[in-house]
């Protein structure tokens, strides 16, 4: 499990087992339910079939799990959970698959892609206004990777430091989603640009407690105990682009600071 990122977790984390605790687990379920009617007995039956003699080779590469929340870039105050099973392709490349759970039930609701600084700094300028930067994300604790030995997410969120993400939303399913339209039964209309929490007081506070007292997570620990990646964290694009955008008082993050035009 975790494999690919700067060295091997799958063996940092069996050796720390009993060393260390891990972070919290609990289940999310997903709260849409689809119309149609239940899979006949010929379609679980082909189902079968296929499991056995087909490949599940791409999706069997998800193997690093985080849960964080996306705001909508076009609409900030539409904030919810997202649950990321990613790929880690290589050190400068994650490619993930977006779910509003982490039970049989979840639906497949957007994908996100994230990239290096030294990546991200050879994009068009025209291409970089739709990716977010992460540094607010991992330093808020907001961002975490559940049931790791808490010294191997430490190690994880390290290697994500300055890194950006291209996230696109299919489905407004999310856990937690909030909106005056609520959330749809079905994938209805064009996909939705998501962004991230640079400051705090833009992400709603109820959001981030109900999702830590369902999955046994603490953000506010999770964020001491990152301090030490504060001299790591570069100044981002896009830092300031939701800022103005929230009816709260907001304030900094420290280490999350606005990259300046040349």
């Amino acid at each position: 499990m975790l494999k690919n990122i700067h060295f091997n977790y799958a063996a940092l984390a069996t050796s720390m087992l009993a060393l260390a605790g891990c972070t919290g687990m609990g289940e999310t379920r997903s709260s849409v339910e689809v119309p149609g009617e239940p899979a006949s007995a010929k379609a679980q039956l082909l189902e079968a079939g296929a499991s056995v003699m087909q490949t599940d080779t791409p999706p069997s590469q998800l193997d690093v799990y985080l849960v964080g929340f996306h705001p909508l870039k076009k609409e900030p105050l539409h904030q919810f959970e997202a649950h990321h099973f990613c790929d880690q392709v290589n050190d400068d490349f994650l490619q993930c698959a977006l779910y509003d759970g982490n039970t049989e039930d979840a639906k497949l609701n957007g994908i996100e892609y994230i990239i290096s600084e030294e990546l991200f700094e050879q994009l068009p300028e025209e291409e970089k206004q739709f990716w977010h930067p992460h540094n607010g994300e991992i330093l808020s604790g907001q961002l975490v990777a559940p049931n790791l030995p808490v010294a191997a997410e430490h190690e994880l969120m390290k290697s994500k430091i300055n890194s950006y993400g291209k996230t696109w939303h299919t489905w407004d399913t999310a856990h937690g989603a909030q909106s005056e339209g609520g959330e749809a039964s079905l994938p209805l209309g064009e996909p939705s640009l998501a962004w991230s929490f640079n400051r705090d007081g833009e992400a709603n506070p109820d959001l981030i407690e109900e999702r830590d007292q369902r999955m046994g997570i603490d953000t506010e620990q999770r964020r001491k105990a990152r301090q030490d990646l504060v001299p790591l964290a570069k100044p981002q694009s896009g830092i300031d682009t939701l800022q103005g955008e929230f009816p709260s008082p907001t304030q900094p993050i420290p280490g999350v600071e606005a990259k300046t035009s040349n």
